[in-house]
């Protein structure tokens, strides 16, 4: 039969003997807590959060799947083509035949706004023709 220590006076058993070196006790690892888009959880087989329904992964502003069509493929379309064929390639067909159009009825000086269109495209946040961010 065990009798219980004494109140005030440590447990024999609990304490570690002289000269022991004492290890801090186990902590609990904090929780990883929310995953941020773009960042698929720990062991997906998906990098970067890609998976099925999002192929290139997810834009980590807004939430929403990349597009198939990339950013620097439409902004060097528009800089380096100044036809509209890079709006075109994005699926904003209607803009590009708008900026092919005017390039061909000004003799080439209409090239300077899908040339402006190519640098704003590189510096901002577009999207294509479907809504979706491009990929960067």
């Amino acid at each position: 039969m065990t009798v219980p220590p004494e109140p005030g006076v440590p447990d024999p058993r609990q304490v570690p003997p002289p000269g022991a070196q004492v290890s801090p006790p186990p902590q609990a690892q904090p929780g990883y807590g929310h995953v941020p888009y773009g960042y698929g959880p720990p062991g997906s087989p998906f990098a970067y959060g890609a998976g099925p329904q999002a192929p290139w992964g997810y834009d980590p502003r807004s939430g929403l799947p990349f597009s198939d069509k990339q950013k620097l493929v439409v902004g060097l379309l528009q800089i380096l083509v100044p036809l509209g064929i890079g709006r075109i390639y994005a699926g904003h067909v209607g803009l590009g035949v708008g900026q092919l159009v005017l390039t061909i009825l000004t003799c080439g000086i209409g090239a300077i706004w899908p040339f402006i269109d190519g640098i704003v495209t590189l510096t901002g946040d577009p999207r294509d023709g479907n809504g979706l961010p491009l990929r960067p």
